[in-house]
């Protein structure tokens, strides 16, 4: 009898719940926190729907809405063209569809930042945790967890800025620029509003991960939450950024397949 397939597996292992699937993408609403930038700068847009119609005079048998919202807007997807480092690089559109489907790492710094919440990693930390878990997986994602997801219904605690600018946990300088350049990962995932830590317009240089990462071909994930719920390894991502042709980033649905006993 022929063994059964790996699609066939997966398939199974998903009806029969051995297989878990961890939804790790924030509700997308008007109340999703954004970034905010200095005065100065453009800023990005928060989410809005538009109603067509709700089975009215404007469409009897359908309800439909626009919406509009900025490409960094909730749980999204950084493309290397987002950043000047990355301007010659791929837009979301461009991604290999085979690079949204990746095994992750997740290290836990939970404990770290909620002591303080401008907590970086350094390198050191994460050559510690390869000590205990084995190395950052080829081609997969670096998951940050800080236990930031807890303050994701509030714009004011999820930004934690103050008159110095916002406080939120993060890769140093040396750690962004380690793992861009000398780690096999694809990328970086985060709880926070952006994968730099909220001190980042300060460092040397300025949002490193977004600098390093970006800019060496890596992406971005970010506002992801239940990271809790993931092993340190064999999780698998599966990220599913809007294609948006010449887009910079895109809002996407990011789930976790987890295999439980």
């Amino acid at each position: 009898m022929s063994q059964p397939s790996v699609l066939a597996a997966l398939s199974s292992g998903l009806r029969g719940g051995s297989i878990e699937v961890v939804d790790l993408t924030s509700p997308l609403s008007s109340t999703t926190p954004v970034i905010q930038l200095p005065p100065r700068f453009g800023q990005t847009q928060a989410f809005e729907l538009e109603e067509i119609s709700r089975y009215d005079d404007r469409g009897p048998a359908w309800y439909w809405n626009n919406f509009r919202s900025g490409e960094h807007t909730g749980t999204h997807f950084d493309a290397p063209v987002h950043w000047v480092t990355g301007r010659d690089l791929t837009d979301v559109a461009s991604v290999p569809a085979g690079r949204l489907i990746a095994p992750a790492a997740v290290l836990d710094f939970s404990a770290a930042a909620a002591k303080d919440p401008d907590f970086l990693v350094e390198v050191d930390h994460i050559k510690a945790w390869e000590a205990d878990n084995g190395p950052l997986p080829e081609e997969g994602w670096l998951l940050l967890r800080t236990g930031w997801d807890a303050r994701s219904e509030s714009q004011e605690e999820f930004l934690n800025a103050d008159e110095n600018g916002p406080h939120t946990p993060g890769l140093s300088p040396e750690c962004a620029r380690w793992v861009a350049e000398e780690t096999p990962v694809i990328g970086l995932g985060v709880e926070t509003v952006g994968t730099d830590a909220g001190r980042a317009h300060s460092f040397e240089p300025a949002f490193p991960c977004h600098a390093h990462l970006l800019g060496s071909g890596k992406y971005g994930l970010t506002q992801l939450r239940n990271l809790g719920s993931l092993p340190p390894t064999g999780a698998l991502v599966v990220a599913g950024p809007l294609p948006i042709v010449s887009g910079s980033g895109a809002p996407a649905r990011v789930l976790a397949l987890v295999e439980r006993s």
